[in-house]
């Protein structure tokens, strides 16, 4: 739904104090799709605009039942290249045509059947689901040997698809419907486990909603095919070999094994930058979010096997994580393709599938007698039953090695910039009894009776003791930074009316306009939107809120105001210590949402890395912390937008 505020123009000019006008900020160019696509005639647009409208009408219609994704990836396909002109050759407009045909059959076959006869299909195949995180359909492909016996549990690979700056939905849906494409395409005739092609939101490293992407689409093929939980492996090349790294060592307890192909797995070296080249410190600490040295232990839980082309430039990525892994006691397995640049050999693969294929029969270990677990955010808290609950500081690294003595009922747990962590046994295991040796202090967990099936931790004045921590703290899912707020659900909510500060209203209007777009183009979706007036209780519950303006603007604003680290009086604002004029400069910042901490509330930002950043993947990285004031003598950019005037993190209790 469109507000009063939103309809007003990009072009508008707006009169200050003294009579003179503000000039409209100018837009930004977009980097990700390219815009260089060729024209399609006119009747060919205005068809496969009528027929594309008329199809998301119709699986709008249907979107309540079960399958309604496999049609409406199609028709969004079609949707978004039209927008986008993403269209790069005259052969590609036909494709458009194919994808809408299969919608047609496919939309057909829903409204008449109880069951649709795709889910039977083999060989290549592409479907869909709709993602939690902005209810938009995403696309996957899939790759089912006719002969694999489906009668059983079977295994799975994922795998990470490279860059491929014009590979939007619609190619991508092309591609994968046209050959095989895991490990070079040699892999074409197995009949062993089911591939499956995770879209990421195209080209986003597998980072922010691509990497939530990747555990939904697992998600939703296991609802249809008899995917074995303990037979999940996880591979990529390129990018998708970076995606394979960083994914991997974030949740090690989801795979039984990780093969990461060439790809990048941190952000200095891999661009090299000179100290001189170095961006502002939180950017500096923001780059262990996806730098894989910052969970080089996480990777020890785990069968691990990288491969590179000799000639391969990016070789060097394996190179630096044998020498991170060798610092922690680890020989990383790594099979170089002599003479190969940036890609596969046969040799290389058929040595690669065969470590696959034991890695499937082994499976994934459960319930490990050690864990070695590091991290420098909560974002990413641990594995199987050791799980980091509180840090005594983010973004300066934090270990914790466990082992676990089932004979003899001892645990014991050495920390290092940790404040809570809790050990969860599950239903198979009792923790009655067991003595918790943490450091050098020890721990009996007496038996109430019934049992224990997991219990926590928390330090207390250098001491540990049985408990957890204060509710409104830095926890697991509610840790920051901004960008976090973009990885779960999350409702956008405008203004109400046009803020009174001249500067502030026209910043705005272009910022939020910006992220619109931005999030279309580059996240493949649009996100949801509401007023502070349509705002429900799932809304609340479920669903980070990201407010634009403030209070006098915005109603949502105005209700949680008092609660909130800014405080609006007049035409001023107090934020860190410091007052800004509301025309000269704008707060933002994630927070835990008052109404409901286990949510945030977001203010006047979307993600925080922009056009100039999508060069590289390896530089689609967060570029604010947990808060920032923005100056509005800059005008926003392919950089920033505007002014940073300070930035910086809350502490662990989010002051």
């Amino acid at each position: 739904m469109k507000t009063g505020f939103q309809a007003i123009s990009i072009l508008w000019v707006l009169a200050t104090g003294s009579g003179s006008a503000l000039e409209p900020i100018p837009q930004i160019d977009r980097r990700l799709p390219p815009m260089n696509g060729v024209a399609i005639p006119v009747a060919t647009h205005a068809e496969l605009s009528e027929r594309t409208e008329s199809l998301k009408e119709a699986v709008w219609e249907v979107d309540f039942k079960t399958h309604a994704a496999d049609v409406g990836v199609l028709v969004k396909a079609v949707e978004y290249a039209l927008d986008h002109g993403e269209f790069y050759s005259e052969k590609e407009i036909p494709v458009a045509t194919e994808m809408l045909d299969l919608a047609e059959a496919r939309l057909k076959e829903l409204r008449e059947e109880d069951e649709v006869s795709w889910l039977q299909d083999r060989g290549l195949v592409v479907r869909g689901y709709m993602s939690s995180v902005d209810e938009s359909y995403q696309p996957y492909g899939l790759e089912i040997p006719e002969g694999l016996d489906l009668s059983e549990p079977v295994p799975l690979l994922v795998w990470l698809h490279g860059r491929g700056d014009k590979v939007t939905d619609l190619h991508f849906l092309k591609r994968c419907l046209s050959k095989s494409q895991a490990l070079g395409g040699y892999i074409a005739d197995q009949e062993k486990v089911i591939v499956l092609h995770p879209f990421g939101r195209q080209c986003v490293g597998w980072k922010h909603a691509g990497e939530i992407d990747v555990f939904e689409s697992i998600a939703t093929v296991m609802k249809d095919y008899p995917i074995d939980p303990n037979r999940i492996a996880l591979a990529g090349f390129s990018m998708g070999g970076a995606g394979a790294w960083h994914i991997g060592a974030h949740y090690a307890d989801q795979f039984c094994a990780v093969h990461a192909g060439a790809g990048f797995v941190e952000t200095k070296e891999y661009n090299k930058l000179a100290p001189e080249q170095f961006p502002a410190n939180h950017v500096q600490m923001l780059w262990q979010l996806y730098d894989v040295p910052a969970y080089t232990r996480n990777l020890l839980n785990i069968p691990l096997l990288a491969y590179s082309g000799a000639e391969d430039k990016q070789k060097q990525a394996s190179d630096l994580m044998a020498r991170e892994l060798k610092s922690v006691g680890h020989e990383l397995r790594h099979v170089v393709g002599e003479g190969m640049g940036h890609k596969y050999n046969e040799e290389s693969v058929a040595e690669i599938w065969k470590w696959l294929c034991e890695s499937w029969e082994q499976g994934r270990v459960k319930q490990p007698d050690s864990i070695s677990w590091q991290t420098p955010t909560l974002r990413y808290p641990g594995f199987q039953w050791l799980q980091i609950s509180g840090l005594e500081a983010h973004w300066k690294g934090a270990t914790a090695n466990a082992l676990w003595n089932r004979v003899e009922k001892e645990i014991e747990v050495e920390t290092k910039n940790i404040s809570a962590f809790s050990i969860i046994a599950g239903a198979d295991q009792d923790l009655s009894g067991v003595k918790i040796k943490v450091g050098k202090q020890l721990l009996q967990a007496e038996s109430p009776g019934f049992q224990v099936e997991g219990m926590s931790f928390v330090k207390r004045a250098e001491k540990w003791e049985f408990g957890e921590r204060e509710e409104f703290s830095k926890k697991p899912g509610i840790q920051g930074p901004i960008d976090d707020a973009f990885m779960s659900r999350f409702v956008v909510v405008p203004p109400d009316v046009e803020p009174e500060a001249n500067r502030f209203a026209r910043w705005l209007e272009f910022e939020l306009g910006h992220f619109r777009s931005r999030w279309k183009a580059l996240m493949r979706g649009q996100f949801l939107e509401k007023t502070s007036d349509e705002l429900n209780g799932d809304d609340f519950r479920e669903s980070n809120l990201i407010l634009w303006g403030d209070p006098e603007s915005n109603k949502m604003i105005a209700e949680i105001a008092d609660r909130l680290p800014v405080k609006w009086e007049g035409d001023r604002f107090e934020f860190e210590g410091s007052s800004y004029s509301r025309n000269e400069a704008v707060p933002v910042f994630i927070f835990p949402n008052p109404q409901n901490p286990d949510r945030y509330v977001v203010l006047n930002s979307g993600i925080t890395f922009r056009e100039n950043h999508d060069k590289t993947n390896s530089q689609q990285n967060p570029k604010l912390p947990d808060w920032a004031v923005i100056g509005l003598d800059q005008l926003p950019d392919a950089e920033a937008p505007g002014r940073i005037i300070e930035a910086g993190f809350f502490d662990e209790d989010w002051r």
